[in-house]
């Protein structure tokens, strides 16, 4: 199919009504308000099970599984634009701790992931891909985006089967992320674990049915250049898009010079640091709204998910049905750090941060703010502030990750992969207990209350 103008609104009409039906579904049925189910994943269900890869009923084109690839130079460019410079000992001083958990749960799942397929696959399996151990992180803790960045790279080099699967992942992820942490959440409420909420019953509508009422809304302001110039809304889309246009302009660039194909989703993380850079030594960094860029990159994030889910090809999810119970290994792997390295290594408010790092873990970022949202709601427990703080270091870490990953493993250097991330996640521990972060909690842990 040619694609065209049409193509792409017709798409994007179809999108648009689905996740809308998935805004309205999550408002009116108590059993996605029990399950807190985001709209973009109802929404790409929804096109899984009624598009060309389910029922055929709705008429996406076959240009449908592109669109990811496009959505995440997005993603990447807003975090980048949206860095904020802290400096570095407000950092080291109090976010240690939660610094090293992200990193150990992170490095250690993509060389883990790596490990278990090389171990329990790859020798039942000899025409299964060496990436294959990759798709575990690329989908939990990475996420959809990551999901299409990583199997962009897989599909340039003779593997496109692996953005169906990485997809899937993903979704499994999420699903799990929503699931397990409500699960997670009745249980230790009712021992006695949890700082902020006692019964889960208890929790605001607008957190079970996604309809904020008027009296909790809170305002945006936009303002930063008057709409007199350009719509404010407008000016920060614009400078977003020319971010993901120009790492595309960069992708071919490289590719007519040196006969390579970086992947667009870290030339536009660069291009975006790079545009923050620039506006900062002219002053004018401050017309820029890191709210607002942060809410367009979420944007795109709903948007590439439900995408990515509704493009999932079944075919190539069932003729990998039996390798995927590698998922299975990242739901025990992400339980565990909650369940016995959170606790070793926050010294108050284990529960709220471990949770969040469970959301985060098997999800996304937002699935971890959301679960820690139920827990939290005022946010006292300064779990994103001190994430935030903290991920100043984990975004080049997980860029790296996202960017060379693939690299090594197509090499053929899987076992020297599992060495190095495994290394540095041992590394880590050193540190984090050398510096006092990381200890055996008190023996009662399991059953206090989260702040000891």
């Amino acid at each position: 199919m040619t694609f065209s103008l049409d193509t792409l609104m017709n798409d994007a009409a179809l999108m648009a009504i689905l996740l809308l039906a998935g805004v309205a579904l999550r408002a009116r049925l108590v059993w996605m308000q029990k399950l807190f189910l985001p709209a973009s994943i109802t929404a790409g269900l929804l096109g899984l099970l009624l598009g060309p890869n389910g029922l055929d009923w709705l008429g996406f084109s076959g240009h449908m599984a592109s669109y990811p690839g496009i959505l995440i130079a997005f993603i990447f460019g807003s975090l980048g634009l949206a860095a904020q410079r802290v400096p570095l000992g407000r950092i080291a001083g109090r976010v240690g701790s939660i610094w090293s958990f992200g990193n150990m749960a992170l490095i250690g799942m993509y060389g883990a992931g790596v490990l278990f397929a090389l171990v329990f696959f790859s020798p039942f399996w000899s025409s299964m891909p060496e990436g294959f151990g990759l798709l575990l992180a690329t989908g939990f803790v990475g996420g959809h985006g990551t999901a299409a960045a990583i199997g962009e790279v897989f599909a340039a080099h003779g593997w496109p089967e692996a953005t169906s699967l990485a997809m899937t992942s993903a979704t499994v992820g999420v699903l799990c992320s929503i699931i397990g942490g409500i699960a997670i959440i009745r249980h230790n409420s009712r021992r006695g674990r949890t700082s902020f909420i006692s019964e889960f019953g208890s929790l605001p509508s607008e957190l079970r049915t996604g309809l904020v009422p008027t009296d909790k809304r809170e305002s945006e302001s936009v303002e930063t250049i008057s709409s007199m110039t350009i719509e404010p809304l407008l000016f920060h889309l614009l400078l977003v898009t020319a971010v993901a246009g120009a790492s595309f302009w960069l992708k071919g660039t490289i590719a007519a010079l040196f006969d390579f194909t970086a992947p667009a989703f870290a030339l536009a993380f660069l291009v975006g640091l790079g545009l923050n850079a620039l506006l900062s030594v002219c002053g004018v960094r401050h017309y820029v709204s890191a709210p607002v860029i942060n809410r367009i990159g979420s944007g795109a994030t709903d948007v590439l998910v439900a995408f990515g889910i509704a493009s999932i090809n079944l075919a190539v999810v069932a003729a990998y049905f039996v390798p995927l119970l590698l998922l299975l290994f990242g739901v025990a792997f992400s339980y565990c750090f909650f369940r016995y390295v959170a606790p070793c290594l926050f010294r108050e408010y284990w529960f709220e941060k471990g949770l969040f790092g469970w959301g985060w873990f098997t999800g996304t970022v937002a699935m971890g703010i959301a679960l820690l949202r139920i827990v939290d709601p005022r946010l006292k427990s300064r779990t994103l502030d001190d994430f935030a703080l903290a991920y100043i270091f984990g975004a080049p870490v997980e860029i790296m990750l996202v960017t060379f990953s693939p690299i090594l493993l197509i090499a053929g250097h899987s076992w020297l992969y599992v060495a190095i991330t495994l290394g540095t996640v041992a590394v880590i521990a050193a540190i984090a207990t050398r510096a006092g972060w990381l200890r055996l909690p008190a023996a009662d842990a399991g059953e206090a209350p989260a702040r000891r």
